[in-house]
């Protein structure tokens, strides 16, 4: 009788939940864990197959009667700037990205904050603590960085007030930004969608083909922004298929 190595993966179903983009829809999701030295390669492969990583569990939606969720890459090697984008950079010209370890602090954290109050005061982590923002960061078992996103102060890019941040995974074929927050305050400079362009541009000088943006769900306004960053992959039932 064959058996399957120890370290196999095993994998798990939710109980269904009420979703949180469509209403009157119950939402399942598949998961395991993410914890040893197969982690990194696990992850890149789950990600392959539609997969998002949240600390040390990789999940994906497994809906019974829908199929709505649908994960979406960005092509940084075709990808162009349009008038829109060009425009959210200009803006935040003077913003600074700068790379850091998965280190939680004070300060992001009251950004953080503030961006969920404004934002999803109603969603599932309207409720989290410091503590469990600093698991969100720190627990993982795969190569993770946090780009911190910062105004000039005296002359000097990047030593100002923190404006955005972005918890971002290094993956063999590219970047995923696993989670994105930025101040509620500066609507004007479309700081979300400046973080994007950035990682592209990251992704590009990296030699690295794409950029996994999580989930796009076709008639939730919350993830129509993901439409816009054209051309993109979007995983069907057929394997990725370009898009734009």
């Amino acid at each position: 009788m064959t058996r399957e190595p120890r370290d196999a993966p095993q994998f798990y179903l939710t109980a269904p939940a009420p979703c949180p983009y469509l209403p009157d829809r119950q939402e399942r999701k598949v998961f395991t864990h993410l914890i040893g030295g197969r982690a990194a390669g696990l992850n890149d492969q789950l990600t392959l197959s539609g997969f998002r990583r949240s600390q040390t569990i990789a999940y994906r939606p497994a809906c019974e009667r829908c199929r709505a969720c649908v994960s979406v890459r960005v092509k940084v090697d075709e990808f162009r700037l349009s008038k829109t984008f060009r425009r959210a950079l200009e803006r935040n010209g003077d913003v600074f990205g700068g790379v850091g370890r998965t280190e939680p602090t004070a300060e992001q954290y009251a950004l953080f904050r503030r961006y969920l109050d404004a934002r999803h005061g109603e969603g599932g982590m309207a409720d989290m603590t410091v503590l469990d923002y600093s698991m969100m960061v720190e627990d993982t078992h795969v190569e993770s960085r946090l780009v911190e996103y910062r105004l000039p102060e005296g002359g000097r890019p990047g030593a100002g007030e923190l404006v955005a941040a972005c918890l971002t995974d290094l993956l063999a074929d590219g970047l995923s930004m696993v989670y994105s927050f930025y101040s509620p305050d500066l609507p004007q400079r479309s700081l979300g969608t400046f973080m994007i362009l950035d990682h592209i541009e990251r992704a590009r000088r990296l030699g690295l083909p794409h950029v996994y943006l999580g989930y796009w769900v076709e008639g939730s306004q919350k993830m129509a922004y993901k439409e816009r960053f054209l051309p993109q992959e979007r995983l069907t039932m057929n394997g990725w298929e370009r898009v734009g």
